[in-house]
Order: C-alpha cells, then sequence, then structure tokens
C-alpha cells in the first residue's frame, strides 16, 4: 500500500530551548517543509510524565510553538499544534498499550536513564512514553520522522508496533478494503553536521537545559552580548583547528564548535575546515560568533514578540488541533473499526 509521504515530530515544552534544540530539530523542521507535509506537535502529554508546574507548563508551550514560528515554520501550510488538544493520541495509546509487549518496553534505555535507580517511583506514564510517542506517529500515519540518535530506539518500537497492528489484525484489515497494511513503517530521518550539539564547556555531554552553568548552552532567547560571551568562553584546546575531519575526532570541544558553525552555515564540516583549518581558535570564534549573532538573534527576537501576545499562539495552536484533528480521527474510525469496537 503506498501512503502519503507525511512528516511527523514533537518538541516537549521543557522550557529554555537552546541551540541543541534549535540544530537537532526546529532547523530540520523547517527545512523539511519544502519537500513534505508536516506536522510539528508540542509534546505536552510527554512533557508530564514526569510533575511540571501547570502555570509553567502553560508558559512553556507556548515557548515552543514560538520558537516553531520565528525558526521559519509556516502554520498555514503545515499543521503546528499542542498533543493534549487532539483526543486521538491518548486513544491510540491505549490501543497500542495493548499490542506492545511488555519485553519490547523493558528494552528501551531512556526510561533506565530517566527513572534512575529509583525506578518503582517513576510514573506508568514515564514507563509507556514510548506507546505514545508511536502514537503520535502513527495517528497520521506519518511515513517520515526527524529523530535525534537519542529517540532511534522509541522509533524502531514504533515501527514493531505498526508490524504487529498490521499483522494482529490482518483479516480485519483486508476485510473493510485498506489494503495489507494498515499503518506504514515510517523511516527515521537522522544526520546533519549537528545533529548532537554538545555542552559548551564540556564537549563529552549533551547540550542541556539542566546543566548548572548556563555558559553551557546558548538558549534561543539570548542576546547578541550573551551569544558573544557564550561562544568566546567555550571551552577549547591549546592546538589549532585540524584540516580535517579526521584530525577532530580525538579533540571533542573543537569538533563540537566545527559542528555548530557547519549546522549555523548550512555547510559540512570539511568546509569549515578547508576555511579555518591550520588557524588559531580565536580567529575561528570570532567567525562563530557573527555568524550565531546574525542566525539565531533574529529568531531570539521573534520569540520574544510572539510570547509576549499569547493570544495569537493559543489561536496558532486552536487552528492546529483542528486541523490535525480531521486526520487524527479518520485513522481512529478506522482503528476502531479494525479492532472490533462498535461506534
Amino acid at each position: 500500500m503506498a501512503f502519503q509521504q507525511r512528516v511527523f515530530s514533537g518538541v516537549q515544552p521543557s522550557g529554555n530551548l537552546h541551540l541543541g534544540n534549535y540544530l537537532g530539530a526546529i532547523k530540520r523542521f523547517v527545512e523539511m517543509q519544502a519537500d513534505y507535509d508536516c506536522l510539528y506537535c508540542v509534546v505536552d502529554m510527554h512533557a508530564i510524565t514526569v510533575w511540571q508546574d501547570p502555570v509553567e507548563l502553560k508558559r512553556c508551550i507556548r515557548e515552543v510553538t514560538a520558537a516553531f514560528l520565528a525558526a521559519g515554520i509556516d502554520p498555514t501550510k503545515h499543521i503546528v499544534f499542542n498533543q493534549s488538544q487532539v483526543s486521538g493520541h491518548a486513544e491510540l495509546a491505549w490501543v497500542f498499550n495493548c499490542v506492545a509487549r511488555l519485553g519490547w518496553l523493558n528494552r528501551m534505555t531512556q526510561f533506565k536513564e530517566k527513572a534512575g535507580k529509583d525506578r518503582e517511583n517513576a510514573s506508568v506514564g514515564l514507563y509507556a512514553y514510548p506507546n505514545l510517542m508511536a502514537a503520535d506517529i502513527l495517528l497520521y500515519r506519518a511515513t517520515h520522522v526527524p529523530v535525534g540518535e537519542d529517540q532511534k530506539q522509541h522509533l524502531e518500537l514504533t515501527r514493531d508496533i505498526a508490524q504487529k497492528f498490521n499483522n494482529d489484525f490482518s483479516p480485519s484489515i483486508a476485510e473493510l478494503g485498506l489494503g495489507d497494511a494498515f499503518f506504514p513503517q515510517p523511516e527515521p530521518l537522522i544526520g546533519g553536521p549537528a545533529a548532537r550539539v554538545m555542552s559548551l564547556r564540556d564537549g563529552s555531554k549533551k547540550m542541556s537545559k539542566s546543566d548548572p552553568s548556563d555558559n553551557s548552552r546558548i538558549n534561543l532567547t539570548d542576546d547578541a552580548d550573551a551569544i558573544a560571551s557564550k561562544v568566546r568562553k567555550a571551552k577549547t584546546d591549546p592546538e589549532p583547528l585540524p584540516s580535517d575531519v579526521e584530525g577532530l575526532k580525538p579533540r571533542p570541544e573543537a569538533e563540537n564548535l566545527v559542528g555548530i558553525y557547519a549546522a549555523l552555515a548550512d555547510t559540512t564540516k570539511d568546509k569549515v575546515l578547508a576555511d579555518f583549518g591550520g588557524g588559531q581558535f580565536s580567529t575561528f570564534k570570532s567567525a562563530l560568533v557573527d555568524l550565531a549573532v546574525a542566525r539565531l538573534g533574529p529568531i531570539g527576537s521573534e520569540m520574544k514578540r510572539l510570547v509576549a501576545d499569547p493570544g495569537y499562539i493559543d489561536g496558532v495552536l486552536r487552528d492546529g488541533a483542528s486541523r490535525a484533528r480531521v486526520l487524527a480521527d479518520e485513522t481512529m474510525g478506522h482503528v476502531k473499526d479494525i479492532v472490533g469496537f462498535v461506534r
């Protein structure tokens, strides 16, 4: 069965969006608009797998939406919405809770990392998170999902769930004239020169909002002075930049900064090193400051303007949810018929 080419992805409203969120996800979302029908979701139901302050959660939902719009996502041509406004996510997640196997979820490394040693105190939602992620994607029968390396295992689980559902209900799917498979096998879209952005203070750690040092990250709302200061203070080593990518491997801080430059400039690490290899970090950092301020400054300014108008943002989300619901309701109608529910 041929499925319509469609992208789905989401960002958790966890506050303090930073350069890693932009380069690893949002910038790629913008680029995909030219080639796919896209749904971009603020996944607020995922956020509450750990406790959230309700007032802060609302603020963060609007901030992520503002980042989408400020970066260049067009909410009229594509769909921008928050997950909790479309009930199909929760409905399909329950069906998938009954399709997925405990053994599959027990292998999910992210739960082990997030729950830590006190697993008995973790929420059921945190444990079943991958089933909801599968529902997010398959509710719209998305064919492609831009994901980071840390989410690749969850997408593989999504493919397993889709295949098991199709196999378990194949007679019903065929009888209803829905082809030989109802759900697609979504493909991951992984890559880019900065698919994983590391801390500016430690090239072995991922850039994170939870790092106690604000100098470890560039926040999307940082002004030009803050961006310049953080880049100049970024950890480096005393050697000049290497002349080829192979020379970056034993130098995580250098590799991180070169990757950031390449991603912001829409070029490759090889091209960056062709221009700056052999030179001192001070020269390269000055160029990176100029580039980062030029690319991120307008996004931060527009985010602040949009966040100051919550009525507009809420309207975008309501409109997007209304359009998403049309697709979701069609899928859930078929799922209920396939499973054997009376409606």
